[in-house]
Parts: C-alpha cells; structure tokens; sequence
C-alpha cells in the first residue's frame, strides 16, 4: 500500500494532538466558568478537580466514535483514499477554525464546528466522485435524517437553557435574596441535596453511560429504577451535606460547585473528546481495514468503506494520552484563559470595562425591556413588587468581594446545565455542552440583574456576537472543510502540504494575534489606583509613556511623509491607533473609580488625575488623525510635499519636538523650573502655525500644490498647533501637583 496513507494517518495524529490542544482551549469555559467567576477556591484547585474530571471522562469515552465514522455521512459509499481525504479535510479545517476563536476568546461548540465540518468534506468528495463516474445522487452518500436531528437538537437548545436559566434562576435570588448565608443554614442542606443529586445523575447517565466499565445492564437497571434512586441520592445526599454544615461547619455551596465543575469536565471529556480525536480513530481504522485487504492481495483503491458502520471501541492508550494533552493544554493554554474570561466578563455582576460596544439590535432590546419592566410595576400589587425588590437588592460596597458572581448563581448555573444535558441525553436529543452552559450562565445573569442599565446594552451586544460566532461557525465549517476536500481531491500530494503548511502559518500568526491582543487587554485592565501615592506615581508614568510615545509617533510621520515611505507611516498608524485606544479606555473607565478611592480633601489630586487623562486622551486624538490622514496620502500615492513644504514642516517640527523632549526630562529628573522656556517654545510654535498657513494660503492661491495636499498640510499644521496646546496645558497640570502639599504628601 502506498506510503502516502501513511503520512496521513501520521498527520492526522499530530492534527488530533492540536486540536486537543484548540478545543480544550475553547471548551473549558464550559466547566470552568462557574469556579472562576465564583472564586470557590484558588485556581490550582479549580483546575486539579476539573483535572480528574477530564482524565475520568476520557478513559471512559468511546461510545461517541461513530459520529465521526458514520454520524453523518455513509462510509460505504466511499473509497478509502477518498475517506482519508475527507478525514484530512476536517482535521485541518478543525484546527484552524478552533483556533480563530480562540484568538478572539469566543466560545463556540466543537461538536457544530466536527458535524458540519464533516458535511462539507463528504458533500465535496461526494460531488468529486459524482463528477468523475456520471452516476449516484449526492442524497446517497449523506446521512441526511440523522444530520438533521443532530443540527436541530443542538439550535433548539440555546433557547431553552437560556429560558430555564433565567427562571430557576430569578426563583433562587427570590428563595435567597444576595444576602443568602441566612436563608441557607435553613433550607441550605435540601438545596445541596438537589443540586448534588442533578450533579450525580448527569455525571452517571451522561458522563459515564457510553464506558465499558459500567455494564449495559447496569445502565438499564438504573433507567428501570431511575425515579426511586434520584429519591434515594436526594435523601443521601441532603443528609451528609446537613452533618456537614451543622456539625462541622462547611461551607456546602463550594462541595456543589467543585462537584458540578468535576461532572461537567467528566461529560466534556467522555462526550466531546471524538470532537477532537474521532476523526484520527476513524482514520486509523481505515487505514488497518484497508491494511488487511493490502496484505491479502486486494486493491484499496477502490476498497469501499463498509466497515466503518460498525460498532467500535477507543483503545484505552489513545484516549490516556488524550486525556494529558487536554489536562496540559487546561493548566498552561492562555487561550483557555481568554475564552473563559469572555464569558466571565458577560456574567459578572460588578460593573467595569466592558470588551463588546452597543449595537441598534442591543439599544432595542434594553429599550422594550425597560418598557415591559415599567409595564410590570403598575399592574403587580405593590407589595408584591417591593417584596420582589428587597429579595434582588444588592449587596453594599462593604460586603462584596472581588468574585464575578456569587456562590447561589454558580451553583445555579451547574446544576441547571447538568439537568438540561442530561434531560436531553434521557430523550436521545442531541445537545451542544457548550451553548447549553454558556446560555444557561446569560440567563441566570439577567435574572440576577447583572445586566443594569449601565452595561445592559454592552453585554447583550456580546451575547449576540457569541450565537453569532455559532451560526458563523456552521458556515465556515462547512464551506472551508469543502474547499480543503476539493483541493485535496484534486491536488494530491502537493495539497497535502499545502494544507499542513496552512495550518503552521496560520497558528503562528493567531498566536502573534492573540499575544498582541492579550498585551492591550492588560494594558486596559490594569489595578486601578487606590491610594494618592499609588495614583500619582501611575498617573507621572503615564505621561512619560504618553510624551515618548508621541515623540517617535511624530517624529515618524514627518519622516515618513518625506520620504513616502508607506510601510513606516502603516506601522505609525496602527501604534497610533493602539495609544489612542488605550486613551479612550483609560478615559471611559478608570476615571471615576480612581476619584472614588481618593479621600474627601484630596481635591488637588483628584483635578490632576482628571486633567492628565484628559489631555492625554485629547492628544491621542490628534496624533490619530494626522497619522491616519498621512498614512492614506501616502498609500493613494498622491504627490507629496514641495521642498518648500518640507522646509517649514521641518522647522516646525523641531520646535515641536523640542518641547516634548525637555518635558520628558522634566517628568525624569523632577524638576519643573523650566516650564517658562517651554511657555516661550509654545508661543513660537503658535506664531510659526500662523506664519506656515499665510504661506501655504499663498501657495493654494497660485496653484503651486494641489487639493489634497493642501488639505494635508494644513492638517498637520492644526493638529500640532492643538497638541502643543495640550501638551503645555498637561504639564502645568504636573507642575501644580509637584508643588502642592498634596503632592509631597502623597510621595511620603
């Protein structure tokens, strides 16, 4: 048999490795989510217990293999080296389109992105092999019924884990209100019980029915028996969680927790592990099958792939190895980290920097909502609507902590999706572990008016582009898995490397992506201030950061512009972009936390803080503008500047530029002695700013430059005179606070 198959089988391996590696990264906010946002204990413990989950769950996954061998598609109207095209096909689309998602940390779920990757390659083949013979219908080679079920299965469920999240959810703030710890010493335990008998039922039927460890007839018993036992694990359950909590003082929201995100990490891994490596199974077993017709003298290519619909079981040695790359890739992916933080984010109850921006669609929403909320007040009874009201009022400043929820909605959110899977996986519907959790986390966050009004708008706008990233998911799966399977059926070996040299390029350059984006996230989400000291010393460090930064970009552009360098001034574009960027965050969001840390007298501290942002942000501004403005010049390849222009250009610049360096210094060293030689400085770049605009009047006049150019110029000239406006108002606003009592007092 030919090597190639081989190479595959061997590239299909170390795809299945990535993307082990990409899916977890995207799949652990499904189980994690709930731990981390509630902080229920330090990290390394979050991840230890979902650690043992995911191992448990993978040695104990293989009844899920033949979605990807005969789920979707027909084997037997397949040849092997087209099935092991089609499996190649899926892989690297795979891989690519986990990892784009990760890069911008949305969720989204493996077994939609497997399914309709799997579809397009199959339909692609198929056509190919139509095509070729002239015979066959494509309905033939899809499995279309079963495809459909899967696809409508997993869609419907968004809406009713969102529905039932949001209920149970309100019903649980309404039992506990936010100040729940004494509510819950009395009903505390039957809570626990409940929870912990969801847990248990989904971890078994759901996580553990499809091992070889647990008899069928075992799994049957327990279907024939399932009402008693639930009673039995209710009355258990809530008894040792009651000893636990009256005697010996646990606190039994964290065991449901823990216990909720060890199940989910255990079903992830069982269920979802043949997203990640049930294709390289698939092929593997392709490859043996047509190995034994090799060696009995047969012809595999045209050997049809029949054996593929039979019953098959995971060797214990590839989901072991499986189940470490996972627990690796959840300890040290930083991709991981991003995606849970999005969701996180979207669920928390606290205000702060939010990551998505308002849309038409999100202003509605919030708008009829607050119209059916005002509706709801005048026809429910006042008393009923104050008794709603003091159960949802929030905790004061003094007695929250810094957790993104509470320990009442996570366990809400555990216990919710666990039910609804295994409510699911009881009525053979197929479901999606991720849109089930992620959407039963959104409903318990707007039940919980998480979502006020000052941030409603924001996370709806991210909960939108989410289920957005979910049909685009579909799509994409299925159009890029069928280009890949078109150009592998048709280019052979060469689009064999091509599509492995794809995937390398492609995951170096999302990493680079992903670490670029990771950098400006901390820069924007940096501690914010909380003392005097710590504010002056940020805010003095910003500003020589702000002033070095608009030097180079400054300097830059002139240069830039003189000598039409176009890659130069895209590179000054996109740093200018980025300063701005964090500008305008710092602005939006730091502000008013920083004022309300400062004490009461600190009024001198507080108008620098303001100011220095502001002027700061201003500045940005305008560095933006020009900067972008001379980037499109350039790029339009307009004419440039006469020498004329470039003399008074030049002129100005270095005054300009002078200014700023002897700032820096002053921030450097201290000493503001010299703010009056700026002043001067300052004066001289306003009369040179009226000098250069009469000159260039002039020149527009007798048509010694065109339109654009003008525009440009003149530009330039008004943004520098507005920076050096700024700039000199930025740093008498640092000069008054060296020399105020505040300032001294605040540096000691």
């Amino acid at each position: 048999m030919d090597t190639i198959y081989i190479v595959i089988v061997l590239v299909l391996l170390g795809l299945a490795s990535l993307d082990l590696v990409v899916g977890v990264a995207n799949d652990a906010v499904n189980f994690l989510n709930s731990s981390i946002g509630s902080k229920v204990a330090p990290l390394w413990v979050i991840l230890t217990v979902a650690s043992v989950g995911v191992l448990v769950g993978s040695l104990f996954s293989s009844g899920m293999m033949e979605i990807a061998r005969s789920g979707v598609f027909h084997p037997g109207m397949f040849t092997f080296p087209q099935i092991m095209m089609l499996f190649l096909a899926v892989m690297v689309t795979d891989v690519i389109l986990l990892d784009v998602f990760n890069t911008f940390g949305l969720p989204t779920s493996t077994t939609v992105s497997l399914i309709f990757e799997l579809l397009g390659a199959a339909v692609a083949v198929a056509l190919v092999n139509i095509w070729k013979t002239d015979t066959g219908a494509l309905i033939d080679y899809i499995n279309s019924g079963k495809a459909l079920t899967i696809i409508s299965g997993i869609f419907v469920s968004v809406a009713i884990a969102f529905v039932f999240g949001t209920i149970i959810m309100w019903i649980s703030r309404l039992l506990f209100s936010f100040k729940y710890k004494d509510p819950f010493k009395y009903i505390g335990a039957l809570w626990a019980g409940i929870a912990l008998t969801a847990i248990s039922y989904f971890a078994i039927f759901k996580g553990l029915k499809n091992t070889t460890l647990i008899s069928k007839d075992t799994i049957a018993y327990i279907q024939e028996n399932l009402g008693i036992m639930l009673f039995y694990t209710w009355l258990a359950w809530t008894a040792i969680m009651a000893i636990l909590q009256h005697i010996f003082k646990v606190n039994i929201l964290k065991i449901i927790i823990l216990a909720g995100t060890a199940a989910l990490a255990l079903s992830f891994a069982g269920n979802d592990l043949v997203n990640f490596i049930g294709v390289f199974m698939a092929g593997l077993s392709s490859y043996e099958i047509a190995s034994g017709v090799a060696a009995s003298g047969g012809s595999v290519d045209t050997l049809m792939m029949d054996k593929l619909s039979d019953p098959v079981s995971g060797d214990w040695r590839y989901l072991f190895g499986a189940g470490i790359i996972m627990i690796l890739a959840l300890w040290f992916s930083k991709k991981a980290k991003t995606v849970t933080k999005t969701e996180v984010n979207l669920a928390r109850q606290s205000e702060g920097i939010e990551r998505f921006s308002s849309t038409g669609v999100s202003r509605s929403l919030v708008r009829n909502a607050l119209n059916i909320s005002k509706f709801a007040k005048k026809v429910m009874p006042k008393k009923v609507t104050d008794f709603v009201e003091s159960r949802f009022k929030p905790l004061s400043e003094n007695e929250t902590s810094d957790a993104s929820f509470d320990l009442i909605r996570a366990s809400v959110n555990l216990t919710v999706s666990a039910l609804l899977i295994s409510a699911g996986t009881a009525l053979t519907l197929p479901l999606s572990t991720t849109y089930v959790t992620f959407m039963v986390a959104m409903g318990s966050s707007l039940a919980d008016r998480a979502w006020g009004r000052e941030s409603a708008v924001y996370r709806i706008t991210g909960v939108l582009t989410v289920i957005g990233g979910w049909f685009f998911t579909a799509f994409v799966a299925f159009t890029v898995a069928a280009l890949v399977a078109f150009g592998l059926m048709y280019g052979g070996i060469y689009a064999i490397i091509g599509s492995i040299l794809l995937v390398v390029v492609l995951f170096y350059q999302f990493t680079r992506v992903h670490k670029k984006r990771e950098k400006n996230e901390n820069k924007a989400e940096k501690p914010i201030a909380m003392n005097e000291h710590d504010i002056v010393v940020n805010c003095t460090q910003q500003i020589e950061e702000s002033v070095a930064t608009t030097i180079k970009i400054y300097q830059g552009i002139l240069d830039g512009l003189f000598k039409e360098d176009r890659k130069s001034l895209s590179k000054l574009y996109k740093l200018a972009d980025e300063f701005h960027g964090v500008s305008k965050r710092r602005r939006a969001y730091e502000v008013l936390p920083t004022l309300q840390s400062l004490e009461h007298n600190s009024l001198d501290t507080g108008q620098y803080y303001v100011q220095a942002v502001d002027y700061s942000y201003e500045i940005s501004v305008s560095l933006r503008y020009i900067t972008e403005a001379s980037y499109k010049f350039i790029d339009n390849a307009h004419e440039g500047f006469s020498k004329e222009q470039i003399e008074d250009l030049r002129t100005l610049g270095s005054t300009f530029l002078t200014v700023f360096r002897d700032f820096n210094e002053m921030i450097k060293n201290n000493d503001y002695s010299g703010l009056n030689k700026i002043k001067e400085r300052r004066a001289e770049i306003l009369d040179l700013y009226s000098e250069l605009v009469k000159k260039q009047i002039k020149r527009t006049k007798e048509k010694e430059t065109g339109t654009r150019n003008s525009i440009l110029y003149l530009n330039i000239l008004n943004e520098t005179k507005v920076i050096a406006l700024k700039s000199t108002n930025l740093m008498r606003a640092q000069m008054n606070l060296f020399y105020s009592d505040e300032y001294n007092l605040a540096l000691k």
